[in-house]
Order: C-alpha cells, then structure tokens, then sequence
C-alpha cells in the first residue's frame, strides 16, 4: 500500500492520541536508513526514540530471532520457563552495577519495569512514598505518568494521577538550577512532602531523556546515595534510554561509580524486540512473594534471543568504543555550528548521547520551541528523521544507531546545517 493509501487507513481506524503525525509509513530499514511505503529513503538520527543502538535488523540478531521462532515462540516463563529468561538474567546480573549478587525481573517496556521497580521497592522497605526528578520522564502508565517530571502531553487528559509520588529539582546549571540548589531541594522534599520513613525510593535518570538529555553529576550521584543511605531508602536508577552503550559506557550509571540498589532497561536491549529488566540487590528482588512479579509475555522467547544476541554484538564489534568514537565526531560538528549559528547554545554529549539548544538569544539563553519544530519538520521533508526533547521543547537529540556508517552520519548532518541555514 502507499503512503497516501495507509495515511487514509490511519485517519479512520487509528487512535488520534496514538496516532504518528508522521504521513510517510517505514516500509523496511537497515542499520541507520528507513524507506517508506512510497520508496522513498530517510537517514534516521532517531533510532526507534533509542531502540536501535546496534542499527536497524542487526544481522545477528535477527538471525536469533529467526532461530527462536523455529523453537519456541511462547510457553509464559511463570507457567513452563525456557533457556533464554534465565540466560539474560546471568547477563545482566554479570554486568549491571548494582550493589552485591544481582537478580533479575524481565517484563516487556521501559514503564513497565518501572512499576515493577516501585512494587519491589515498597516489599523490601515496606514504604510507600518515592521522589522523582523535575524533567524526569518514566512511561506512559498510571503510576509512571505521575513521576514523569513534565505534563504535556502525558498527563493532561488523564485526571488525577496517584498520590504517593514527589518532585525535587535535577540539576541542569544552565537553566539556573546547580547541583546545591538541587540536593537542598531533595531535602526539604524530605522534610515538607515525603517523610523518609515513609519514602521506599529516590528515582532518577542520570542523563534526563525526554527533559533534554542534562547528565547528572557524579558528586549529586554520590549524594543521592547517601542521603538514601542514611534514610533507609533505596536508589533506582532508570537506563531505559541512556543504558545499552548509549553514552560510551553500557549504562549511563558508570561513568560516576556510583552503584544503585535497583535499575531498569529496556529500548535498545533488544534491539526493537519488546523486552525490559529491574535488575536489583538480590535481597531487594526477592521482597515480595510468589507470584507476585511477572506478566504473560515478559521476557518473551523472541525477546530473549534478540537481547542476548544484542550482548554478544556489543563484544564482537567494539559498540562501547564505537559510541565514544561518535559521540566526538557529534561534538565536533556541534561545535562548529555553535560558532557558525546565533542559535545554537549549549551544545554537549556524554557519548552518543549528545544534544544541543536551540534559542532566541544566547544572553538569556531564551528557548526557541518554534525552530525546533521548524528544523525536525525541514530535517523530515530533506529526508532526515530527527527529534526534539526537553522541558522547553527546544532541544534537539540525537539517537542515531551508534553503528551508523560515516558517510550517512556526514550526509545527515549536513541536512540539519542546510536547513538550519534556510531557516535563519
């Protein structure tokens, strides 16, 4: 069917809050191209929103899926396990930094491993409360739409949220928030709102995705972990979008050395296979009872074959050093746009996993929403996916698959410095 034959189909059968805005339908893809349902070809800095750190159809590990479904594509791990569930949790209990013996829960989206977080939480502290982040963005279900640190468009429609979940600052110095100012308002979060002994978590992102891709230091790091420490309360720390080799280390987390009682995952884990983790303490994971964690397809056969494909691709082809390796080449270019446009302010990366402002003065560091907009709708039109993000929607991201070949990252970039040279 055609672009114009699928938009029809949209229009009437498709949600309009579910709805893309997007009129061209991905027909296939290889590593960083897409070509529509009309044949037309698109270079992709977006990357499935950081699903496809290891490219489009990755050879390996769609072979492995292709090898599973010829074995088993669905039994539910609760009713009759299979190799693969067990073999991620070795994994990831191998190679996340959690503190002492690792266990693992596998459910199937970035938002579900963060209820599931929260669930745990409260069974090993027997507490209620949690505190997030302003900017802070955790999935699209109850419980995580409230400690999403943004409304729109999450939370608008949608009524009351539940109670429970509390807002302290993350620390983004260039929108006037430092470090200090952001740890005395965690604290007095602890003294006015959220008692501690009533607190099970403190959960944050430690590179913001959706609030615009800020790192946290490592000293507010440090002091997240003690101030958990001396309350009793546990660390979660959400990689769904920084994790998976995105910032040149496999999870975000390790470039402070601080190690969290609990972390999730999901997105480029499986490379556009649907699969997360809570990876905990193993003390923290067995809190709750039987039966008390699972779901029907978590930890799907399928998904388990592409997530542990996923790892293997990750040491045979050097993808950590490959994500440094572009995110230089990234700062590089940044660089010299902030030089060339009056637009462009705070360009910055911590690996691939690089950002930069766009604004209407750089004195005042006014945000400018409008040519966001404006640079991803030309960017789409020249054929170049690419996407915006923070909490004044001026940020632009990119997420391009870290195994982008140079000359369609090259060709990429020189769109966005065509366009940007249209527009202003």
């Amino acid at each position: 069917m055609s672009n114009a034959e699928l938009n029809e189909l949209k229009q009437k059968y498709v949600a309009a809050g579910a709805a893309s805005p997007a009129t061209a339908f991905a027909d296939r893809a290889e590593n960083a191209e897409i070509w529509d349902a009309d044949g037309n070809r698109f270079i992709d800095f977006a990357g499935g929103i950081g699903v496809l750190n290891v490219g489009h159809r990755h050879p390996k590990v769609v072979a492995a899926v292709k090898a599973q479904l010829d074995k088993v594509m669905h039994t539910c791990q609760t009713v009759m396990p299979y190799e693969g569930y067990v073999k991620v949790a070795e994994k990831l209990s191998h190679i996340v930094p959690v503190r002492g013996h690792a266990k693992v829960m596998l459910a199937n989206s970035g938002a579900e491993a963060l209820e599931n977080a929260v669930k745990i939480a409260r069974a090993a502290t027997g507490r209620s409360n949690v505190i997030c982040f302003d900017g802070g963005y955790h999935g699209r279900t109850f419980y995580t739409m409230a400690m999403n640190g943004k409304v729109a468009p999450y939370q608008t429609d949608f009524g009351p949220m539940p109670g429970t979940v509390f807002r302290a600052p993350y620390p983004v110095p260039y929108h006037g928030v430092s470090e200090d100012e952001a740890i005395r308002g965690l604290k007095m979060t602890l003294k006015t709102d959220a008692n501690p002994k009533d607190t099970a978590a403190i959960i944050l992102e430690p590179v913001l995705g959706e609030g615009g891709f800020y790192p946290a230091p490592k000293s507010f790091l440090e002091k997240i972990r003690a101030i958990c420490d001396e309350h009793g309360m546990l660390m979660i720390i959400d990689e769904v979008q920084s994790g998976f080799g995105r910032t040149g280390k496999m999870f975000a987390i390790e470039h402070s050395g601080v190690e969290p009682d609990m972390m999730t995952m999901a997105k480029s884990m499986a490379d556009g296979m649907p699969i997360s983790a809570i990876v905990g303490t193993d003390k923290v994971m067995d809190a709750s009872g039987p039966n008390s964690l699972g779901g029907t397809y978590t930890g799907s056969p399928t998904a388990c074959a592409a997530a542990l494909a996923v790892m293997e691709v990750f040491e045979e082809e050097n993808i950590l050093e490959k994500s440094q390796a572009l995110g230089e080449k990234l700062a590089a270019r940044f660089n010299e746009w902030q030089t060339k446009f009056d637009c462009i302010d705070h360009v910055r990366n911590i690996g691939a996993m690089a950002a930069f402002e766009l604004v209407s003065n750089k004195t005042d560091r006014t945000p400018n929403a409008e040519l966001a907009a404006a640079l991803c709708k030309k960017a789409r039109e020249e054929g170049l996916i690419l996407l915006s993000c923070g909490m004044y929607g001026n940020t632009i991201r990119f997420l391009m698959p870290v195994t982008i070949e140079d000359s369609v990252l090259n060709e990429g970039l020189d769109i966005i410095e065509s366009c940007l040279e249209s527009l202003v």
